[in-house]
């Protein structure tokens, strides 16, 4: 039986909370928030102890693993500590607020032997892990683009990020995991109107090792909620809703041959459409599943702390590359 805890349950950490209280093999010891009515209603409703000092509950119920929802600008500080007394720590995505950080927290777990896990959650999406197997077998040929879109209103929980850091990443990291090709090349463009210090907006592409290119298409400026995801390739481009786990494939009837690698795309008409059966699941109990296995197992956990600092990296780049260059043009 592992004993599992909390650090922060304000928001997504609660859920977090949940899922280890139903989850089989696992033992919720505490929950841990700075308001200590919030730590007070999630532990009354899960009946284990809250605290509001995260040492304490260290040091009182000994937890094996931990996983921390606090705001960005702590991840590092609390999660150093968590690593050095030993304890696996699944780190909400981003993993820490700078490339240095997350670094030396990798470092650090890496000599202490425990698993450091990034909250990269879509990833466990069932529609994702379906299309993720289906390009590896090559249904979609050639990929040549993949277009991610990720709109809705403004979260007004969100304090301490910007639209790159809180939404935009989910893409990016998404968008390696399906490609598995390396992103040599980003531009994206920002703006801000609901907030004066961080952009609500981006609009952003990438380039892939392979050459294929990927499109961002990420705000917190529409009034309706919409998460997709579509890949096009020589034979045809599959439709991937994350919200409704749905996922459907369009052929390209006159695309060459599943067994005709060689053959050149010589164009593109319309052909039958399939929709792909999906085993629908709940994407966080996913998560969390596969964070304790890699404790129990002694394996690396499917989102690494590598992966969340290569995917901090580039949604870092993204934000400094609409600023690097100006043009001034001059009036007559």
């Amino acid at each position: 039986m592992l004993k599992a805890a909390v650090i922060g349950v304000g928001s997504i950490g609660q859920n977090h909370a949940r899922v280890y209280r139903e989850m089989d093999g696992v033992d919720l010891v505490g929950v841990v928030d700075s308001s200590p009515q919030t730590a007070a209603r999630i532990g009354a409703r899960l009946n284990v102890p809250h605290y509001t000092d995260y040492k304490a509950l260290i040091e009182e119920q000994k937890p094996d693993l931990v996983s921390v929802s606090v705001p960005t600008s702590l991840h590092f500080q609390v999660g150093i500590e968590l690593i050095e007394q030993g304890l696996h720590v699944l780190m909400e995505k981003p993993i820490t607020s700078t490339v240095e950080q997350g670094q030396k927290l990798i470092e650090a777990a890496k000599k202490k032997g425990i698993v450091l896990a990034v909250g990269h959650i879509e990833r466990f999406n069932p529609a994702a892990m379906e299309l993720r197997r289906r390009l590896r077998e090559g249904m979609a040929g050639r990929i040549y683009k993949i277009h991610a879109q990720r709109l809705g209103p403004y979260p007004s929980r969100i304090q301490d990020a910007g639209v790159i850091i809180d939404l935009a990443s989910h893409d990016i990291d998404l968008m390696r995991y399906l490609m598995d090709d390396p992103i040599i090349r980003v531009y994206g463009e920002t703006l801000q109107s609901i907030n004066s210090d961080r952009e609500d907006m981006v609009n952003g592409l990438l380039r892939f090792q392979g050459g294929a290119v990927g499109v961002l298409d990420v705000n917190w400026i529409t009034p309706t909620k919409m998460r997709r995801l579509t890949v096009t390739g020589s034979r045809g481009m599959f439709d991937c809703n994350l919200l409704s786990q749905e996922l459907f494939f369009y052929e390209n009837e006159t695309a060459p041959s599943q067994w005709d690698t060689l053959s050149i795309l010589r164009g593109v008409t319309e052909g039958n459409v399939l929709g792909i059966r999906i085993q629908r699941h709940e994407p966080l109990a996913a998560e969390l599943g596969d964070f304790v296995a890699a404790v129990r197992d002694g394996r690396q956990p499917t989102v690494t702390g590598f992966d969340g600092l290569e995917t901090l990296r580039l949604a870092l780049e993204f934000m400094h590359s609409g600023k690097d260059v100006i043009i001034h043009t001059e009036t007559t």
